[in-house]
């Protein structure tokens, strides 16, 4: 059993599909927030992320992991599978 991951994303973002493409690859379950154009959204992930404005903003469980470019490198360092594992 993994942990849930949420990703806040905003329509059309690179870094977004790289990102929800990545979990897809990897079966992970996870759930996609628009929060591009939903001010509460929005703040609630600003919120989460320490004021974080940008997309996309990834958490598995409650820990905030950071956007695409922070996942990637954790998934090349072999990092992101335990990760994934180890917060379920």
């Amino acid at each position: 059993m993994s942990s849930h991951v949420t990703i806040y994303t905003k329509p059309y973002c690179p870094y977004c599909i790289r990102a929800v493409s990545l979990l897809e690859k990897k079966g992970v379950d996870f759930t996609e927030v628009e929060a591009a154009f939903d001010p509460a959204k929005r703040q609630e992930m600003m919120q989460r992320a320490g004021g974080r404005a940008t997309f996309p903003q990834i958490f598995v469980g409650d820990r905030h992991i950071g956007g695409c470019d922070e996942m990637m490198a954790l998934e090349r360092d072999g990092k992101l599978d335990p990760l994934l594992q180890a917060a379920a």
